[in-house]
């Protein structure tokens, strides 16, 4: 019977020695609304529910932050996700003709 223990070949490397190379946190970035006197507050609200999927609650508190102090964070997200989510509240504003603005920045 063949011996497979191993014996006799030699290994370049230790494996167990390997380590694993540490990758970089990505950067997050806030999407923000931003505040005007035409987009209706219920559209807000069913921007941050069906693009954000917040919460009736949340979504009626970030929609009161963009009414009163001018801009709500909607989410904290990757750089492709953040543009996503702007190019989605975009979109959806212009096919109901309301000015509503999203921006990102770097959290």
């Amino acid at each position: 019977m063949p011996d497979n223990s191993g014996a006799g070949y030699q290994f370049d490397e230790d494996l167990s020695l390997k380590t694993e190379k540490k990758l970089d946190e990505p950067k997050m970035f806030r999407v923000v609304l931003h505040n005007d006197h035409y987009t209706t507050m219920d559209f807000v609200i069913e921007v941050l529910m069906k693009i954000f999927h917040m919460p009736a609650a949340r979504a009626v508190q970030v929609m009161l932050d963009v009414h009163k102090k001018g801009v709500g964070v909607c989410g904290v997200y990757t750089f492709d996700i953040a543009v996503t989510k702007v190019n989605q509240v975009h979109q959806m504003a212009r096919q109901r003709e309301f000015p509503l603005k999203c921006s990102y920045e770097e959290a």
